[in-house]
């Protein structure tokens, strides 16, 4: 089992999850985090660290946010790894609350 960023990190990307993984999972894009589910150990310890509550365990993941499960692990190939917690998006705190963003995600 892996854990899953949901929308809720669109146009947000805290980063306080990074600094509390002990494998090195997660992957950057421009204005989104994602889990790479073949890194991923479920230790769950990312899931209260962000302050978006957009992490959940894949089990957990909602019908209205299952595509965020197969788009993980695609942008997961693609985009680097990050490691170290950097600053928010400039206007993170706008978007943390807002849905219906997938149209925001840069791919």
């Amino acid at each position: 089992m892996t854990h899953v960023v949901t929308e809720a990190c669109i146009r947000c990307k805290y980063t306080d999850c990074v600094d509390v993984c002990p494998v090195d999972c997660f992957r950057e894009g421009p204005n989104f985090l994602v889990i790479d589910p073949d890194e991923c150990i479920d230790c769950a310890v990312c899931i209260p660290e962000c302050p978006a509550s957009a992490i959940l365990p894949e089990e957990d993941v909602p019908a209205s946010q299952q595509e965020y499960i197969k788009l993980n692990a695609d942008l997961a190939a693609k985009w680097p790894s990050i490691t170290k917690r950097k600053p928010a998006l400039a206007d993170a705190d706008e978007w943390k609350n807002r849905t219906g963003k997938r149209s925001e995600l840069i791919e």
